[in-house]
């Protein structure tokens, strides 16, 4: 399967040590994910995204533009193939407008379901389905359910809309699909819908079966006494107002000093422009 890494915060945060030097940062883990990658930063709250069919871990790219990118918002994404061949348009993250998203997962018996599912893509995003992955396809179902309740172009969406709208997404797709795996149950071929979208200002991620952990607080923060955005919740859990200066998602947690979460199946988090952090447990059918 693939890894995912997104990332919001506050503050124009450079990600480098994320995705190349920790541990067990995107680049190492590409040694098991070598179709490809892809990284999506927003600068002035437009994205800018860089693909690859290159594995990571030996792409000169990955590392030249991981210790340049310096954003508010980041989506990156490793790709292990289960539809769709190695090309540029198969690879994640995908785009629509300002919207990215990166998936991490599978639809299974893909080629089945998939007229289903293109009937019910809305005829204006429908066109820029460019690909053959189940994870594009995915993406502009997702996009459909928005469109009908909300502006698309509208750089303040309501998180809480969002959300709910995402929710309902869901669980039409789960209806098509059938039940859903947890990662320790399943296999590669069964249905996983862990993805991250983010518009910008607002960054939501799903556990859809296959693992993801969230950060917003570190155990101490290496700048705390140099960087003008440092509050007591860069060390803490949110307080009752639940505004956070960072959130980071990863498939796997990262070394270094952020406190990982693990997700729920079936649940929602993310944050929107005032970046208080919001949770959905959703009632998805999982094995």
């Amino acid at each position: 399967m693939c890894r995912i890494f997104g990332f919001r915060s506050v503050l124009l945060s450079k990600v480098h040590s994320s995705l190349v030097s920790a541990e067990n940062a995107l680049m190492s883990q590409s040694k098991r994910h070598p179709d490809g990658w892809g990284l999506a930063y927003y600068i002035a709250e437009t994205p800018h995204i860089v693909k690859s069919t290159n594995t990571a871990e030996t792409d000169e790219l990955f590392k030249k533009l991981s210790g340049i990118v310096s954003s508010q918002t980041v989506l990156a994404h490793i790709r292990k193939a289960t539809h769709g061949k190695l090309s540029l348009t198969n690879t994640h993250p995908f785009q629509y407008g300002k919207w990215t998203f990166a998936h991490n997962g599978n639809i299974k018996n893909f080629h089945g379901v998939k007229e289903e599912m293109l009937k019910r893509i809305s005829p204006n995003v429908s066109p820029y389905y460019l690909g053959e992955t189940d994870s594009e396809l995915f993406f502009h179902f997702l996009l459909t359910y928005l469109e009908k309740e909300m502006d698309l172009h509208d750089p303040n969406p309501c998180i809480t809309k969002s959300m709910e709208i995402l929710g309902h997404a869901l669980e039409d797709l789960n209806q098509i699909i059938g039940t859903l795996n947890i990662k320790d149950m399943g296999v590669p071929t069964d249905n996983y819908l862990t993805f991250v979208i983010a518009n910008g200002p607002m960054m939501i991620g799903l556990n859809g079966g296959m693992s993801l952990y969230y950060s917003t607080h570190k155990k101490r923060c290496p700048e705390r006494d140099t960087c003008s955005s440092f509050t007591a919740s860069c060390e803490a859990l949110p307080d009752e107002s639940g505004k956070v200066n960072h959130l980071i998602f990863s498939s796997e947690p990262l070394q270094g000093e952020n406190i990982w979460i693990k997700m729920k199946p079936g649940e929602l988090v993310g944050v929107a422009r005032n970046m208080v952090l919001d949770h959905r447990q959703l009632n998805l059918n999982f094995a």
